[in-house]
C-alpha cells in the first residue's frame, strides 16, 4: 500500500478489525519509508459499479463510478444535527452497495440509488429524509419543501 505522505510503496500492517458494522477491515499501517502512520478500509467488492446520471433535457448519460464514500457524505450533510448514529447511516450505504451489485447490472441510474436512500431515509428520520430529498428531487421554491413536508406528515400520520 502507498503511503499517502511520501509515496513510499511499502507499508507495515499494525493492526487490523473489522468495523463495527462488520463491512470492512480497519487496517492500521504504517510506512516502511517515513514511518507515518495511516489508517486503511478494505471491502467486499462484487462487482464494479457505474452510476448513469442524465444529462438534464439533451436525454444523455454520464458514466461515473459508484463513489460510496461520497453517497456517505451526502446522507452525513441530510442528517447532520439529527439524532442518528453515523453507524446507521454506514450501514445503509452497506446495504444499498451490496443490493447494488448483487442486482447483476454494472449500471445503475443515480435515481434507483436516491429512491433506495429515500426509501432507508424515511423509516429513520422525517427531516433528514426531507433534507435529502430537497437535493434530489432538486426543490425551487418553498412551497416545494411545504407540499412534500406535508406528504410526509400525512403519511406519518395515516
Amino acid at each position: 500500500m502507498r503511503c499517502p505522505f511520501c509515496g513510499h510503496d511499502d507499508s507495515q500492517v499494525k493492526d487490523s478489525r473489522p468495523t463495527e458494522d462488520g463491512a470492512a477491515i480497519r487496517r492500521r499501517r504504517q510506512c516502511e519509508g517515513c514511518a507515518a502512520r495511516f489508517t486503511t478500509f478494505e471491502r467486499i467488492q462484487l462487482r464494479e459499479l457505474v452510476v448513469l446520471k442524465s444529462e438534464g433535457a439533451s436525454g444523455t448519460f454520464r458514466r461515473e463510478p459508484f463513489d460510496r464514500e461520497k453517497l456517505l457524505r451526502s446522507l452525513l450533510i441530510a442528517a447532520r444535527k439529527r439524532p442518528i448514529e453515523p453507524v446507521r447511516l454506514e450501514k445503509l450505504v452497506s446495504g444499498i452497495q451490496r443490493q447494488l451489485e448483487t442486482q447483476g447490472e454494472t449500471e445503475v441510474p443515480s435515481q434507483r440509488i436516491g429512491e433506495m436512500v429515500m426509501e432507508g431515509l424515511k423509516g429513520m428520520d422525517s427531516v433528514a429524509y426531507i433534507r435529502f430529498a430537497s437535493v434530489y428531487k432538486d426543490f425551487r421554491e418553498a412551497k416545494d419543501f411545504e407540499e412534500f413536508a406535508g406528504n410526509v406528515s400525512a403519511v406519518a400520520k395515516g
